[in-house]
């Protein structure tokens, strides 16, 4: 017998990615519209990006109010790992004097953020095939960060897609949690911006 259903309504993962979904797909075709696997320099500026968002966040990873709500936490966080990668490919990774973008926010909007960095890493299991494919990058040498978890990356998304579902907020609460997913891509966004030329840009 199938268990039985108790609830009609939209999980907040849900709600969460409906909400981001233009802002998200615009990004997503943005990024692929500078061809990062064209190169091993291409795809060096994409590891810009990756590590200037994931130096927004790392403070985040050992927030105690956080980590009491999202499992092993600690274990989520990828700046380290790429930084090797920029370093496997013989980059620096990117200098920066301004303070962290998440700094002095709320644990509801840091949980936005820290929704877009776990998608990301989801998304990532796709862009770790075409990195080796294209590339001959792997998982010890310039795409460690994109390798995924040793338990699956989609076993990982779905751990903390259950923690966020099962934590109580109210509507105020939500919408940040709503904000800090929005503000999270669009500063991706400006990354990307900065990093990545189109390709049509490029060859002008």
């Amino acid at each position: 017998m199938n268990e039985p259903i108790v609830s009609l309504k939209v999980p907040r993962s849900q709600r969460l990615k409906s909400a981001t979904h233009q802002t998200h797909d615009a990004l997503d075709k943005r990024i692929m519209a500078a061809d990062i696997f064209a190169s091993k320099e291409h795809f060096a500026g994409f590891l810009r990006v990756q590590y200037r968002f994931h130096r927004d966040i790392e403070h985040l990873y050992a927030d105690a109010a956080l980590a009491a709500l999202v499992p092993a936490l600690g274990e989520r966080a990828r700046l380290l790992k790429i930084a090797n990668d920029l370093s496997d490919l013989g980059q620096r990774v990117p200098g920066s004097t301004a303070p962290p973008a998440t700094l002095g926010q709320d644990i509801w909007r840091s949980l936005g953020w820290l929704y877009v960095a776990e998608g990301s890493n989801l998304g990532g299991a796709v862009l770790f095939k075409m990195a080796r494919d294209q590339l001959g990058l792997h998982r010890g040498f310039g795409a460690g960060h994109l390798a995924g978890h040793p338990e699956g990356a989609a076993r990982h998304w779905r751990q903390f897609t259950h923690a966020l579902d099962s934590i109580v907020m109210d509507d105020m609460q939500e919408q940040q949690l709503i904000e800090g997913a929005c503000h999270a891509f669009v500063t991706v966004r400006g990354y990307v911006e900065s990093e990545l030329p189109q390709v049509a840009d490029a060859r002008a």
